[in-house]
């Protein structure tokens, strides 16, 4: 039991320090995305608005625990080369038949793990099942948050094959940390989405496009400060190296509010898909769920009707293909 608790430390400080948008950026996004819902939305959300900015990080907690989790979180898109963007297939099935299932999970499957957790979403609503809405967006919030990262989508993620090892973290939770209770958050009202699979890929090549920016300015600005861009900080009882905070306002001047936009988008788009998802499962009273809890046979029974109603719909494309 000690080792098991002496691991789960370890994974637990590799994330403090390593962590994608940190611990503190995804439950700041989560928590802020609560704000763009609409009245029959947001009393139900506010309710839970603790549990969905904790649970905000669940996603990487299992990163190292649970099969296949980890390529939730990315998507190597340079790793198809030129043009990716119009050659890899948008939806799962094609692209599996191109490229094999083992090489998209080689290389990330984050456009298609958030389409379908906006499936599972939408199917929690439709039955009702409010442990599993605040349970589902908490964590879709996270996957859509890093597709708001440039660094998920790249096989040059963590600066390793430049020599910048350590910017992933630096960009992407240093400096939300030290600077983002100065940033603007208002990211105007949910919408609702035509396509959410293709709003997801559109998340990522937007990102991607930041690459090239994120990396070239980091190791411009390196050359020029050398050591001093690191310094020394206590959290808890650990003294750790981290990027000194002269380095890093000079790097987030320079990057001029790229950070704090690519918050601001994921606030937005998590608000969309869950909007989404409540539009397209009817627009159920959710806030007979703040205080109703059904049973378990009211929800299996719902999950029946549901099935059956698929079943009688027209034969269209699987959300996964």
């Amino acid at each position: 039991m000690k080792k098991i608790t002496v691991v789960l430390s370890v994974i637990l400080l590799f994330l403090i320090l390593c962590g994608f948008w940190g611990f503190f950026g995804h439950q700041r996004i989560n928590r802020m995305a609560v704000f763009t819902l609409p009245p029959g939305m947001i009393g139900f959300y506010k309710h839970h608005i603790a549990y969905i900015t904790e649970a905000s990080i669940n996603p990487d907690k299992r990163r190292f625990t649970v099969v296949d989790e980890a390529p939730r979180h990315y998507l190597d898109i340079d790793h198809y080369g030129d043009s990716a963007f119009h050659k890899v297939p948008k939806y799962w099935t094609p692209a599996v038949a191109l490229y094999s299932e083992d090489t998209l999970k080689a290389y990330g499957i984050l456009p298609w793990h958030i389409n379908v957790m906006y499936y599972r979403l939408k199917d929690a609503m439709a039955v009702g099942d409010p442990e599993k809405i605040i349970r589902i967006s908490a964590e879709l919030g996270h996957y859509i948050a890093d597709a708001h990262v440039p660094l998920h989508t790249t096989e040059n993620y963590n600066g390793q094959l430049t020599g910048q090892e350590g910017i992933h973290a630096f960009w992407e939770s240093r400096l939300p940390e030290l600077f983002a209770d100065h940033y603007d958050f208002f990211a105007g009202k949910a919408q609702h989405l035509a396509n959410p699979q293709l709003a997801a890929w559109k998340a990522i090549e937007q990102s991607h496009q930041f690459v090239d920016s994120v990396l070239c300015i980091e190791k411009r600005l390196s050359a020029r400060f050398g050591e001093r861009k690191f310094s020394f900080e206590t959290k808890g009882k650990q003294t750790v190296k981290v990027y000194s905070q002269e380095y890093a306002r000079a790097y987030h001047e320079i990057l001029d509010g790229m950070v704090e936009h690519q918050m601001r988008g994921a606030i937005k788009m998590i608000g969309d898909f869950w909007y989404t998802a409540w539009i397209d499962a009817g627009q159920p009273d959710l806030d007979k769920l703040i205080i109703y809890k059904p049973s378990e046979e009211e929800i299996q029974q719902r999950k029946a009707e549901l099935e059956e109603w698929k079943k009688n719909q027209l034969q269209v494309r699987d959300h996964t293909e």
